[in-house]
């Protein structure tokens, strides 16, 4: 079976919780969604590049949800979360993948 890419979990993970948020207007069923997308990335990240690895990760994606609420200010809420959600699978790829190529030993 074929793994998702964490980078697609996480973007996913904040499109979904907004999205989740917005059309049942339950906000914690949308962090419910958020956390648990987090935590499933979370754990291919430590899987992928170790625990610092999966601590700065999951940090950046805290960040991205926290930062999208004063982007939304700016440009609006969805262009917001999907700025955001871009920026993290970037940053989740860019990571991983230098993992990915490091030698190991």
């Amino acid at each position: 079976m074929a793994r998702v890419p964490a980078s697609v979990v996480a973007a996913g993970g904040l499109v979904g919780g907004y999205g989740v948020a917005r059309w049942t207007k339950k906000r914690p069923l949308g962090g419910v969604a958020l956390a648990a997308a987090g935590a499933v990335a979370a754990r291919e990240w430590r899987r992928r590049g170790g625990n610092a690895t999966a601590a700065g990760l999951s940090a950046a994606y805290v960040a991205a949800f926290a930062g999208s609420h004063p982007l939304a200010r700016k440009v609006g809420p969805w262009p917001a979360v999907f700025s955001v959600a871009g920026g993290m699978a970037l940053a989740s790829w860019a990571v991983t993948r230098r993992q990915d190529r490091a030698p190991r030993g």
